[in-house]
């Protein structure tokens, strides 16, 4: 069985976010983060957020700006996906 890691995401200051094993940006505003990884998506909120790097082939990502709230959604728990099983 071939094991993998989970993902890391490290805020500094509320003001510089990493992520690791991130693998598309589904959507961005200055206020929102919408990005998805292996297990789902992850929802960031804050003011003035810029994303400042994205490599798609490793998962690298980075952002600035001031974060406030982060959440996760799981795979498979939205509107659309309990509608259509």
């Amino acid at each position: 069985m071939e094991e993998t890691q989970g993902h890391i995401i490290s805020i500094e200051n509320r003001k510089r976010l990493t992520a690791t094993q991130i693998e598309a940006v589904e959507a961005f505003s200055p206020t929102q983060l919408t990005l998805s990884y292996a297990g789902g998506r992850i929802i960031i909120s804050g003011s003035e957020m810029k994303i400042t790097a994205f490599s798609k082939s490793t998962g690298a990502f980075s952002a600035n700006g001031l974060f406030t709230a982060i959440k996760y959604a799981q795979k498979g728990t939205g509107l659309r996906q309990k509608l259509f099983k």
